[in-house]
């Protein structure tokens, strides 16, 4: 499973803000995410879907490679990242205003 996701608020910013993103799906579903630079590594399981892959943070983007989940699966968590990853993103909303666990 492998998609782009756009971003505006520069290289420093982004990982910052996917920084807090990781520590809510760490804190929400159990997902480890590893940095090495600007690429991290994640794995997890998510009910049944076991979820592990790659993120490669840009200057203007976001790249993702992960295991694909399965047909069923598939557009659910892509669809589910790029929500998450439009409110982590958003350039209005201050980093210390962003999610970082259940609530």
């Amino acid at each position: 499973m492998q998609f782009d996701y756009p971003h505006s608020v520069g290289l420093e910013d982004a990982r910052a803000r996917v920084d807090v993103l990781c520590i809510y799906l760490r804190n929400r579903h159990g997902i480890k995410v590893n940095w090495n630079g600007n690429t991290g590594s994640f794995d997890g399981k998510y009910l049944m879907v076991t979820i592990q892959g790659k993120m490669q943070i840009e200057d203007a983007q976001i790249h993702f490679d992960g295991k694909d989940p399965g047909m069923l699966w598939r557009k659910k968590a892509v669809e589910y990242l790029k929500e998450k990853l439009a409110v982590y993103l958003d350039p209005n909303t201050p980093i210390a205003e962003l999610p970082t666990d259940k609530s």
